[in-house]
């Protein structure tokens, strides 16, 4: 098969989840691809040149690269399909091309716009929506990242079971860096709670907070502070964490650094109120880290039983549960053990193999 990829998201300088997903299945692609018997002809189409090293070289990889600032997929990559006349052309992310020959696949991460639409403004939530339900509709085959936004899918757009292919992220082991160097970079406590992801309302950051000052006013370790690593994002409040002692807002992390916090952490918590995918429950178990995250969206596939799944609408279950995780010895050896195990669930290789066989029946 001759297929085309569209590689945009891959050269941005400050990398979210959409980026990860299409820089890390698209090296897993290609690798799978050299091992085939007769591999197929993969063309990577780039907004902005990527670095020499950003991915693997191969004489059944092309890359080209077709500068332009607004309205690049609609234009741009459009017209560049329109020339070649791909078997099937993946988008690694909800839009595809408005008007384009052929086959195509896509990927749609969540939907947490329809979940949440004061997160975005008018203009984003209504485009999001357009593209979303347009390249579902459009596309021959749908990756979604988990069952929870398969049945999103469904629900809100009427897309069919039988197009949509739940392919789960790969999720690779964080580099662990020297944890003393990671502490005095972001001014650390000894001992913390850790939540990683962007500061917005989504990730329920207030009721976060809220569960941790009672959890502080029961217990007798109240020295173990909460770290909140992570940009501001859209709708963020300081009244979330003002005047809240103990509290840590360290910003953004580096790649580098997510190693050392994870695996320094009492746990990790992460009662978010929804999440297409979430990386940081899989990093976390990597790491040897006891979560604590919420029973809704895809968050209970990803833990199954190597986390303590509560109520995110309800502080004193995340109060109790953050007790649990740190007087329960026993408790925090046996999530720590049943952690390894399900992180190896989600691999690229496997996620990039799955994405084969679906356009292979495409």
């Amino acid at each position: 098969m001759r297929i085309a990829i569209d590689a945009s998201r891959t050269t941005v300088k400050r990398v979210t989840g959409t980026e990860h997903y299409a820089r890390q299945l698209i090296k897993a692609l290609i690798a799978h691809n050299e091992q085939l018997s007769s591999p197929h002809q993969l063309t990577l189409y780039f907004r902005d040149a990527p670095d020499e090293e950003l991915f693997p070289k191969s004489s059944h990889v092309q890359e080209v690269v077709i500068p332009m600032r607004r309205m690049w997929t609609h234009i741009r990559l459009a017209a560049a399909i329109w020339q070649t006349r791909p078997d099937i052309t993946f988008v690694p992310a909800h839009t595809l091309p408005f008007f384009f020959p052929g086959k195509a696949a896509v990927t749609v991460h969540d939907l947490g716009y329809k979940y949440f639409p004061q997160a975005h403004t008018r203009k984003q939530r209504l485009y999001l929506d357009a593209t979303t339900a347009y390249s579902a509709r459009r596309a021959r085959i749908v990756f979604a990242d988990s069952i929870a936004t398969a049945k999103d899918l469904q629900k809100h757009y009427g897309i069919s079971r039988e197009k949509i292919h739940v392919v789960y992220p790969g999720v690779a082991t964080p580099t662990v860096n020297d944890f003393e160097v990671v502490k005095k970079r972001y001014k650390l406590p000894e001992r913390y709670f850790l939540f990683i992801g962007t500061l917005q309302p989504r990730k329920n950051i207030q009721r976060l907070v809220q569960a941790y000052r009672l959890w502080q006013q029961n217990t007798s370790a109240a020295d173990i502070g909460l770290v909140l690593a992570g940009g501001k994002g859209w709708l963020y409040d300081e009244q979330w964490v003002g005047g809240m002692p103990n509290v840590h807002l360290i910003g953004y992390v580096d790649e580098a650094d997510k190693g050392a916090l994870y695996q320094n952490a009492v746990a990790l918590v992460f009662p978010s109120l929804y999440e297409g995918f979430g990386f940081p429950v899989v990093e976390a178990m990597h790491c040897g880290t006891p979560v604590l995250a919420s029973k809704t969206s895809s968050l209970p596939e990803l833990v199954g039983e190597a986390g303590l799944l509560v109520n995110p609408l309800d502080i004193q279950d995340i109060a109790e549960n953050m007790a649990r995780l740190t007087s329960d010895a026993a408790l925090r050896q046996s999530l720590q053990q049943k952690g390894y195990g399900q992180a190896q669930r989600f691999t690229w290789a496997r996620a990039a193999q799955a994405v084969f066989q679906a356009f292979g029946q495409a």
